[in-house]
Parts: C-alpha cells; structure tokens; sequence
C-alpha cells in the first residue's frame, strides 16, 4: 500500500476533530490529515440535541463554554456556514432543595465569570413554557444566552474552512495500527496505508478507548446510549422556548421546526415518556414520527479527559465528554491545536488529563443531563 506523511494525524471527525483541524489551519499547521472511518459527523455529534450552554458547577468547563459560544455566535461571520444557532436559553427545572442549593452555588460562580444566568421562580417558568407542569419544583434556573444549534452544519463548517486551508480529509479510512518505536509514533496505519507522521490527535468520541489502546494507553471513556425523540406538532407551544431540562430525571426537549425534539436517561421510549409526561402533559398528545440513538462517551467523573500521553509522546486526546462534547468542540479544538504546535493555551485544561484517574484526583462535573 502506499505511503503518505502529515505533520500531523487528526483521528475522528465529529465536531472536536473538525475542530481542531480548522484551529490547526488558522495557526498555520496544515499538513495535517483527518481520518473519519465513516462519514464526517456521524458518531454522537450527528445524534446530539445541539445544546450550548455555559450553566456548568465546574469552573473549566464554565470558561470552556464562554470562549465556545462566542465562536458558535460568530460561526457564519468568522467560519463561512451558517449553523443556525438559536440562543433560546437553557431552562433547569430543579424537585429538590440540596440542588437548588447546588444550581445557586453554581449561578454565583457562572456570575463572578460573567455568565448571566439567575434563578427563576415558578410563575417566571410558567411565563417561558406555559405547558409545563410545576408540580414538586423546588425552583429553576435560567440563562438567556444559552441555546442550541445544528451539530452537522458545525462539523461541515469546520471541514470546508480547514480543507479550503490544505486540510486533507479522508472519509471511509479507519486507522488499524499506530506504530511506536521507544517513545515515538512512527505513522498511521489506514485501510489506505500507512500515513508517516509523530503526532496524532484522537478526537474519536467513544472509540477513542480504541484507538488509544494501539499505542498501550488507557482511556476510561464507557459509550451509554441515549435515545432522542422527534414530534411534528407542538401543540400549541410558543414558537420559542428554552431548551428545558428537568435536571432530575434527565428529561428534556426543545422546539424544532413545527415540532419538539426530546430524550433523556431512559434506555426505551416508554421510560423517556413516562418522565416527559410527568412534566410536560401535553406530550402524551404528541405523535412520535421518528426515533434515534447515540451514544454519550462517559467518563469516571462526568468530566472531559483532554490533554498528552507521556509514553508515546505526540498522542493528545479529547474524548469522554459525558454529553457535552458537541458544545465544547470550538474551545477544545482550540486547545488541541495551541498544544501540537508547543503554544501557550488560551485555557489550562491541565486538570483534565487522563493522570487525574491512576492519581486518584476525579474531577466531578455534576450537571450533567
């Protein structure tokens, strides 16, 4: 077979590979090569709901998200393709007082970083959704410049700006070997053949256990499947509302189209809708017109696990996101490509790396839908 070189090999290509092939090219790496083994966008970015929101317990993912909305509101200007990005708000309905206690906690940090976000009381939620039932609520929050936008539209973004640069993007090529002598990657092996490169980036999503297992690494990243439901009516609802979370079942929905989208932790459609229609009444109205499923990476601690293998090195990683992986892609992706060429990064992800778990230190994100 033969045999090509990059400087750098970009392995996955959702949201986070794109990402950071289109943040590479900006800083001026563009002999790079990105392998998707399917097509681009279709593991969990192309099944996610598309939620962006900076209301986060942990204070680096509070930044993370800060610096990836303002890329994912200036997309269209900055990148070239719209995305339709909806800044809605992000709604969290809350039945009990340790987490209203724990939401407050988290809006005075979320503020003290200049987040907007407050808590609501119940006759304010009613004022946003009106459907909902309040029964057992405890209170909410809300922030207004949280939203949601189209997963697919982001990744072909990134794609096109970053091949438009001399970005090389192979779609249907699966990497079977990443060779390593002493400490060095040594290449990529494809079902194209082997691509001579030092550095690798896995942006694999819930692979990525897979893909880093060929060069001896453990990444503890478990796939759990999440189920989204689509409804063409909405029965009245407003034309915009916040993406609404009833934080203690899972449960959520948002407006599309004429329609809802919804899902939640419940592995059928029966559990997602007993929780839904607890909340929202009016879904039991609602016919279902279709169905799927992708998979949330979970990590140990609900955390992402970004950062550099030591043993090989040139083995960076981006992978176990626990849901929020799509919305944390501009910032991240950042990151990745300020850390290949040796740059100072915009954010000290440092507490992310994968050490944290062998040195016993979890770093527990508790909002996690």
């Amino acid at each position: 077979m033969p045999e090509d070189s990059a400087q750098v090999v970009i392995v996955g290509g959702g949201a986070m590979g794109t990402s950071t092939a289109y943040h590479l090219a900006q800083l001026g790496v563009t002999d790079v090569v990105l392998c998707e083994r399917e097509t681009l966008g279709s593991g969990s970015t192309s099944k996610s709901a598309g939620g962006i929101r900076a209301q986060f317990a942990d204070e680096i993912n509070i930044r993370i998200a800060l610096i990836s909305l303002l890329e994912f509101r200036n997309f269209e200007e900055r990148i070239g393709t719209g995305i339709d990005f909806r800044e809605t708000g992000y709604l969290f309905l809350l039945d009990s007082d340790d987490d209203v206690g724990r939401f407050r906690d988290a809006i005075r940090l979320q503020g003290s970083l200049g987040v907007l976000s407050t808590e609501l009381t119940l006759d304010e939620v009613l004022e946003l959704v009106p459907q909902l039932s309040t029964d057992g609520l405890r209170g909410a929050t809300y922030c207004p410049r949280d939203g949601f936008a189209t997963p697919e539209a982001v990744v072909r973004g990134y794609a096109a700006a970053a091949a438009e640069k001399g970005v090389r993007i192979k779609q249907g090529v699966d990497v079977t070997r990443i060779p390593v002598l002493g400490n060095k990657i040594l290449g990529v092996d494809t079902t194209e053949g082997r691509i001579k490169t030092d550095t690798v980036v896995c942006t694999a999503g819930v692979w990525s256990k897979d893909v880093a297992a060929l060069v001896g690494m453990n990444l503890p990243v478990e796939g759990e499947v999440r189920w989204m439901h689509y409804t063409p009516e909405a029965a009245g609802m407003p034309d915009v509302v916040p993406l609404t979370v009833d934080f203690s079942t899972g449960f959520y929905f948002h407006r599309e189209g004429p329609g809802l989208v919804f899902g939640g932790r419940e592995p059928t459609i029966e559990g997602v809708a007993t929780q839904g229609t607890r909340r929202l009444p009016i879904l039991e109205e609602l016919p279902i017109q279709s169905s799927w499923w992708g998979y949330y990476e979970m990590s140990p601690d609900h955390n992402a696990i970004v950062g550099e293998a030591t043993e090989p090195s040139r083995f960076l990683y981006a992978t176990g996101f626990s849901g929020h992986g799509f919305q944390q892609s501009p910032a991240v992706g950042e990151h990745l490509a300020e850390r290949v060429i040796g740059a100072k990064p915009t954010l000290d992800l440092s507490a992310f790396s994968a050490a944290r778990f062998a040195q016993g230190e979890p770093r527990e994100e508790p909002f996690v839908i």
